[in-house]
């Protein structure tokens, strides 16, 4: 059961982040990143100071 319910809200996490990070000029699949802990705070972060960040292979 415990199982089930780490699914569920991993779905409910990857999801919209999946959707928000291309917007960002970052790839999609990088939301699952937010499976692993702490994947989420990383995620939100690099989100939020994207304008500073120069990440190898995106930007040019």
């Amino acid at each position: 059961m415990a199982v089930l319910w780490w699914l569920v809200i991993s779905a409910i996490t990857v999801f919209p982040l999946w959707v928000l990070l291309p917007r960002y000029r970052l790839p999609a699949p990088a939301s699952l990143i937010a499976v692993i802990p702490f994947g989420v705070i990383l995620l939100l972060y690099v989100m939020a100071f994207r304008d500073e960040l120069k990440i190898p292979g995106i930007d040019t």
